[in-house]
C-alpha cells in the first residue's frame, strides 16, 4: 500500500488501522471488483478475529474518504475496488459480463450536466446496466 493513502487519511485526521491497511492493499491488488465476503475472506486470513461487520464499516469509511470505489451490480450486491483511476462499467443483466468505460468518455456529458443544472458532480464511478451484444441475439422481439 502507498504511503500517500496513509499521509491522505492523516491529513483528514484519521488513522490507518490495520483494518484499514489489509482491506486497502486487498484492494489494490485485486484486478476484479470484490464483494464485503470476498474482502472479509481474505483479510480473515491475516487479521484473525475480524469481523463481517467491521468488514462492512471499514469499507464504507474507504469508500467515504475516496480511497475505494463501490458500484451496484445489480443483483442487489455492492462490489468494491481501489480508487484512483476514473472509469464506470457497463454491466449486462443477462450474463453478468462487465466492460470499463474510460471516464474520458463521458468528460463531456460530465460539464453539459453541470452546466445545465449547476451541479458539480463529484460521482466518478458509473455503472450502466444493459444487454451484451450475444446476450441481445436472444432476446424475445
Amino acid at each position: 500500500m502507498s504511503h500517500h493513502l496513509t499521509a491522505q487519511l492523516q491529513a483528514q485526521g484519521h488513522r490507518m488501522t490495520p483494518q484499514r491497511a489489509v482491506i486497502l492493499r486487498i484492494l489494490e491488488q485485486a484486478n476484479v471488483h470484490l464483494t464485503p465476503a470476498d474482502i472479509f475472506q481474505q483479510a480473515s486470513r491475516s487479521l484473525p478475529g475480524l469481523t463481517e461487520p467491521t468488514v462492512y464499516r471499514t469499507l464504507n469509511f474507504l469508500a467515504s474518504q475516496g480511497l475505494a470505489l463501490v458500484a451496484h451490480t445489480g443483483s442487489g450486491q455492492f462490489v468494491y475496488e481501489a480508487a484512483g483511476r476514473n472509469h464506470h462499467h457497463l454491466i449486462c443483466r443477462a450474463c453478468g459480463v462487465s466492460l470499463e468505460v474510460d471516464h474520458a468518455a463521458l468528460q463531456p456529458l460530465y460539464r453539459q450536466l453541470e452546466a445545465q443544472t449547476g451541479f458539480q458532480i463529484d460521482s466518478i464511478h458509473i455503472t450502466f446496466f444493459g444487454y451484451c451484444p450475444a446476450c441481445q441475439k436472444l432476446l424475445p422481439g
